[in-house]
């Protein structure tokens, strides 16, 4: 009836609204705004490391269209990790993109690894002067600093995006902390707020955006990022605390990440060195490391383990394997000891347990941070 009140506890605006969301379509709302695409991500997809990888982690590998952490002290896996993630690119057609600022790189390991490549000899000499092959390489003969690095990445991604490019990308940066930003280089100091402040500008608030949107149905390739991070050690306030590990940089490629695993002790190394020995001859020709899933936005996965690397890759941490990689390896260590007749295998695991007395070298490490 025409004129009729509104109901007991019904006011006027409410009757309007709900009159307006009778007669509204949400998705032609949806197609008017063009928001009814760009809505669905990619099925999952992983660049799988060794299986003595997976098994000590639980994890397949380093996951596509992600950023990925790898963090520790020197010499704890993380190359040989970031090593075979670049073995699997090329076996998948996924081009290897290698960001080197901190130039410890060394293409004979890499050869070892597995990865494929052509040596370039001199036309006089027969050196081998180059490499070519199915990546991208850069290092500090080009890169200055952190802007240069998030610059180059730029800079690849819009040449894929035009076209002129027509593969998935593995980026692999090693590492972070290993490069000033441009304020640093300018003030003649390396100053790590600054650095930290340059990380978080050029890649927090732009370039790691990028990665996780290569996830969606709409985008024609998957890109991958991959950091090996150099880490320090904040010794405890307290009595009752503990040390703990800090990320060179800052910690904005760490927050960014998805995956992060974490080579090594805390304090140290956390490796022991296994070697081979004869008639007073030593040969080292492994590591045992500890390795951690700290982090896991993908299949929530976190874990701990340990795992044995060689300058073949990882193998696992069982005796089996050890001598599996011997049998495989005999002429290199025929080559040291002479003989493989009569040969002990001893470790140094001196380093392998935490160790946490050395104060004033843990307050020099992080006097380096800040």
């Amino acid at each position: 009836m025409a004129g009729r009140p509104p109901k007991s506890g019904s006011s006027l605006t409410e009757i309007v609204s709900n009159s307006l969301k009778n007669s509204f379509d949400l998705d032609t709302f949806k197609k008017s705004k063009n928001l009814t695409k760009n809505v669905k991500f990619k099925s999952q997809r992983w660049i799988p490391l060794s299986k003595s990888f997976q098994d000590a982690t639980s994890v397949p590998g380093i996951g596509m269209g992600h950023i990925n952490l790898l963090r520790g002290h020197s010499d704890t896996g993380k190359t040989t990790a970031m090593l075979e993630c670049a073995v699997e690119c090329q076996k998948m057609g996924i081009l290897p993109v290698f960001i080197i600022t901190e130039m410890k790189w060394n293409w004979e390991h890499a050869i070892k690894m597995g990865f494929q490549l052509e040596e370039i000899p001199d036309t006089e000499t027969g050196e081998v002067i180059d490499y070519k092959g199915f990546f991208i390489y850069v290092d500090r003969s080009s890169l200055n600093s952190i802007e240069d690095v998030a610059s180059f990445i730029s800079d690849i991604l819009a040449e894929q995006s035009k076209g002129k490019l027509p593969y998935d990308l593995c980026f692999l940066w090693d590492s972070i902390g290993s490069i000033p930003c441009n304020m640093s280089i300018e003030q003649g100091k390396n100053n790590p707020m600054w650095n930290a402040g340059a990380i978080s500008t050029q890649f927090g608030n732009f370039i790691n955006q990028r990665f996780p949107l290569s996830r969606k149905e709409n985008s024609p390739f998957t890109n991958t990022l991959v950091c090996v991070n150099k880490v320090g050690v904040r010794p405890p306030a307290t009595q009752y605390e503990q040390p703990k590990m800090t990320n060179k940089g800052g910690d904005t490629m760490f927050f960014d990440s998805t995956l992060v695993f974490t080579f090594g002790n805390i304090t140290n190394s956390g490796t022991s060195k296994i070697k081979a020995t004869k008639n007073g001859k030593d040969f080292e020709f492994a590591k045992r490391t500890k390795i951690s899933v700290d982090k896991n936005h993908i299949n929530g996965i976190q874990s701990k383990g340990t795992i044995i690397m060689t300058v073949h890759g990882f193998i696992a941490d069982d005796d089996i394997a050890v001598k599996e990689y011997k049998k495989e390896h005999a002429s290199e260590w025929l080559e040291v000891l002479g003989s493989l007749d009569n040969i002990s295998i001893i470790e140094d695991n001196s380093e392998f347990d935490e160790n946490i007395k050395d104060i004033p070298k843990l307050i020099e490490d992080e006097q380096e941070l800040s």
